[in-house]
């Protein structure tokens, strides 16, 4: 992986980031705005299906209305995401945390998918349920505690090395 990092910090898409001192905190922020939106987006959707909002609107018209706002934001974070990494590879692809929260995101947007295939597939059953069957909800649950933990994954790549000490892989 050091071998690979080391050459995307040799490609020009590299030096125009890192080599200017305003893409990199434009790039983090336009990152942290979209994981706010989506997170706030999937929030909604999964207290819906908990019973704790928007208990006068089926869970299809609340899905309907946030999943723009959630596959918008994820394409943004792949897109600003991949830029991050060819900005900074070596504090990105060797970091333990980075690695932990790839896979939490692919899990993450698993179930974000998953549970959109299953509503489609069921809207008029969906349509007038007010109450969500107790596995539904312990997704919901699983998916505000995953893109929490993505969150603060996130957040402990800057200081990897320091959080994770002997425990982070040498890759």
């Amino acid at each position: 992986m050091r071998e690979f990092a080391n050459w995307l910090a040799g490609t020009g898409l590299n030096q125009t980031i890192a080599g200017n001192l305003w893409m990199i905190p434009t790039i983090q922020s336009v990152h942290i705005v979209a994981i706010g939106v989506l997170v706030g987006a999937l929030f909604m959707v999964d207290m819906r299906i908990l019973g704790v909002v928007g208990k006068d609107q089926s869970l299809v018209v609340t899905s309907r209305r946030f999943a723009p706002w959630i596959w918008g934001a994820i394409a943004v974070l792949l897109t600003s995401g991949v830029l991050l990494i060819f900005g900074e590879p070596e504090r990105e692809l060797l970091s333990f945390s980075f690695w932990a929260k790839m896979i939490l995101v692919v899990i993450g947007t698993a179930i974000v998918a998953a549970f959109q295939i299953h509503l489609r597939g069921r809207e008029a059953e969906w349509e007038t349920t007010l109450v969500a069957a107790p596995l539904t909800k312990v997704f919901a649950i699983a998916s505000i505690g995953i893109w929490i933990a993505i969150m603060v994954l996130g957040r402990f790549i800057a200081w990897d090395a320091q959080i994770w000490g002997a425990l982070s892989p040498q890759l």
